[in-house]
C-alpha cells in the first residue's frame, strides 16, 4: 500500500506559480511568452524536486497541480512549448522528472478541475474540455504520468443519458488520454453503482473514493465498492487507486463533504490494508495529513 499527495506542501518549500489571463492580456506577445516561459521552466525544476521529496517523506503517489502550465490553452493568451524561450529546457526537465518517478518508483496523476465536463450538453463545454484534458495527456506522456482522473461531471437530460454522452466523447479523444482516463465517484451524483457499467465497457478504471461514497451511498458496502472499482483496474494488471478523507465538521453535524485537516484513522477501510493500492489522501493539511496516517497506520 502506497499513500499518495495531492498537488501542493505546507511545510516543504516547493511552491508553484501561476498568472491570469487579464494579467498576460495588456502585455505584447513576446513579453507574455517570456514571462509564461520563466514560471512554466520553475514549475517544471518545482514537479522535480517534488518528486524527490515526496520520496524521502515515504510518500509513493504524487498529485501534480493541473495547471502546470498556466493558461495553456487559454483562447486568448495560450501556446505551446514550443512557443516558449524556454520550451527545450522545460522538455528536458521533464523528462527527467519521468526518469526519477519511474526509477524511485512514485505514481504520477492528474485531477482537472471541475469545469472539465466530457458529458455536458454543451458543445463550448465539451470542446473547451476535450482541449483541456489533451494538455494534461500532453503533460502526462512527458513525465510519465498513468492517470488522469476525472468526474462524470452533470446529469442534464438524466443520468443514463449524460454517460452516454460522456462514452461518446471518450472515443474523440487521443489514445495518450483515453488509455490515462479515469473516472470518480462523487458526493452528489454518480455513485460507484453507476459508473461501474460504463467503466467495464469503454476500460476505463474506476477510482473509489470512499468519502463520496459515504456521502453519496448507493446500496454497496465499502468491501464490495472496493472489490468491484479494484477489478476494473486489475484486469488490465495495474494497481488500484482510491481516494481516502474525512469530514471537516465530523459526521454528525452539517454537511459531510468538506475535508478536513487530518484524516480520522476511523474513517480509513480495514478492507484497504492488506491490499496493494495507491490511496490519496485528501486533507487541508497536505503532507503533514499523510504523514500522520501512516503513522496512526503503523505504515512505514
Amino acid at each position: 500500500m502506497r499513500f499518495g499527495l495531492c498537488c501542493i506542501f505546507i511545510n516543504e518549500p516547493i511552491r508553484f506559480r501561476t498568472t491570469t489571463a487579464k494579467a498576460l492580456s495588456v502585455l505584447p506577445r513576446d513579453v507574455q511568452l517570456a514571462r509564461l516561459s520563466g514560471i512554466c521552466r520553475e514549475n517544471a525544476e518545482n514537479l522535480l524536486l517534488a518528486v524527490r521529496t515526496v520520496h524521502r517523506l515515504g510518500i509513493g503517489a504524487f498529485r501534480v497541480l493541473t495547471p502546470l502550465f498556466p493558461r495553456y490553452t487559454h483562447p486568448e493568451v495560450g501556446y505551446t512549448l514550443d512557443d516558449l524561450p524556454a520550451g527545450e529546457e522545460i522538455r528536458t526537465i521533464l523528462a527527467e522528472v519521468n526518469q526519477l518517478g519511474s526509477r524511485l518508483p512514485i505514481r504520477l496523476s492528474f485531477h482537472p478541475d471541475q469545469f472539465v465536463s466530457i458529458s455536458s450538453p454543451r458543445d463550448d463545454v465539451v470542446w473547451k474540455s476535450m482541449a483541456e484534458l489533451e494538455y494534461q495527456g500532453l503533460l502526462a506522456e512527458m513525465i510519465g504520468a498513468e492517470v488522469i482522473n476525472i468526474h462524470a461531471g452533470g446529469r442534464e437530460g438524466g443520468k443514463e443519458e449524460a454517460l452516454r454522452r460522456l462514452a461518446a466523447t471518450f472515443a474523440g479523444l487521443s489514445e495518450r488520454v483515453r488509455a490515462r482516463l479515469t473516472l470518480e465517484n462523487d458526493d452528489i451524483t454518480y455513485t460507484v453503482k453507476d459508473l461501474l457499467p460504463l467503466c467495464e465497457k469503454l476500460g476505463i478504471p474506476l477510482v473509489y473514493d470512499v468519502h463520496h461514497h459515504r456521502c453519496n451511498p448507493d446500496g454497496l458496502s465499502v468491501e464490495d465498492a472496493t472489490r468491484h472499482a479494484s477489478a476494473t483496474w486489475l484486469r488490465f494488471g495495474r494497481e488500484p487507486w482510491v481516494h481516502v478523507s474525512s469530514p471537516r465538521n465530523g459526521w454528525g453535524s452539517g454537511t459531510p463533504r468538506p475535508h478536513a485537516d487530518y484524516i480520522d484513522p476511523g474513517d480509513f477501510p480495514d478492507c484497504w490494508r492488506d491490499r496493494e493500492i495507491a490511496v490519496d489522501v485528501e486533507a487541508k493539511a497536505k503532507e503533514l495529513a499523510v504523514r500522520r496516517l501512516m503513522t496512526d497506520l503503523g505504515v512505514r
